[in-house]
Parts: structure tokens; C-alpha cells; sequence
């Protein structure tokens, strides 16, 4: 992985990106969330809708107790592999919808999988996401974020904002 950029621009990027409140309604959930060490169904529909408005309709095949389970076991887990793969039991969560669960609402920082701030870093969306994949990602966005002395959120935007501004277009 390689940054398309100098690493001293994270934050010009970052300020680029046009902040017009959509993640005030995750950060509001943010205390909530991390006292009762879980998300509520009504939560997690709410995430989904923010990271795949398409797939948020699938949030209502899981029953409140599993949700409640499931994403608590997730964010009280010690293994990396247990947090993230632990979520996509839920239906209607695919990894890019759990990396925004753990970004959001585990206290270690988290980057949101996404296509953009993948082709930031040189990678392209895998057909199937994997567990060693997301490990590099992860460890990769980790060390950038404190070299450049930046939290993930920024180092997140910085990452999208970069990607919709320089991605050729698909097919193009």
C-alpha cells in the first residue's frame, strides 16, 4: 500500500471534504453506544443507512437480542479478527457497514472500508473481503494516522476526499 499523496497533505485533504453533518446523527449515538457496550437494532439501522442506504433494509431480518449480542460481543472482543468478522453475522452488514460499526464505536481507531479510500492507498476492492486483507488495511491506516499525528476520522476523509477528487471514473 502507498499513498497517492504526501503524507503532510492528510490534513488539506481531509479539510476538503465537504462536512455538511451527515456524521452528527453516529457521533450523537457515540456515548450511548459505548456505555451500554452495544448497538441497539434502531442503531445499527441508522449505520447502515449512513454506509449503504441500499442495504440498510436488511438490518430488519435480525432480531433486537441478536443485534444487541452480537455487536456487544464485537466491541468487548480482544481479537482483531473476532471484532470485525463477528459483525458480518448480522444481516444486512458487510464488511465496509462493521468497519464503520468499530470506527465509529470502538474506542481503538478504526478506518471505514471504502472503495475511494481504498484507490487512495493503491488497492482495489476485492472481489471477496478477507480478514488478512482488512489486517493490512487496518495496520496500514493505524501507522499513517500517527505518523501524521492525525485521528482516523481525518485520516478517513482525507482518503475519500483525495479519491472523489482524483479516481478516474469506473469504466473509464
Amino acid at each position: 500500500m502507498k499513498l497517492r499523496f504526501p503524507e503532510a497533505r492528510i490534513r488539506t485533504w481531509a479539510e476538503a471534504f465537504p462536512d455538511q453533518g451527515e456524521d452528527a446523527p453516529l457521533r450523537a449515538m457515540q456515548a450511548e453506544i459505548r456505555e451500554a457496550g452495544g448497538l441497539s437494532k434502531a442503531q445499527l439501522r441508522a449505520v447502515a443507512r449512513w454506509k449503504s442506504p441500499r442495504s440498510a433494509p436488511h438490518i430488519e431480518a435480525n432480531d433486537e437480542a441478536f443485534v444487541r449480542e452480537i455487536t456487544a460481543f464485537a466491541l468487548a472482543a480482544r481479537d482483531e479478527r473476532s471484532r470485525i468478522e463477528a459483525l458480518t453475522l448480522l444481516d444486512g452488514v458487510s464488511w465496509p457497514t462493521a468497519s464503520v460499526i468499530l470506527h465509529f464505536f470502538h474506542s481503538d481507531p478504526y478506518p471505514v472500508l471504502d472503495v475511494r479510500a481504498l484507490w487512495t492507498v493503491g488497492l482495489a476492492q476485492p472481489g471477496q473481503y478477507t480478514f488478512p486483507f482488512w489486517a493490512d488495511y487496518l495496520r496500514f491506516c493505524r501507522a499513517l494516522a500517527l505518523r501524521a499525528q492525525v485521528d482516523m476520522r481525518t485520516l478517513d476523509r482525507a482518503l475519500w476526499q483525495y479519491a472523489k477528487e482524483r479516481q478516474p471514473a469506473l469504466g473509464g
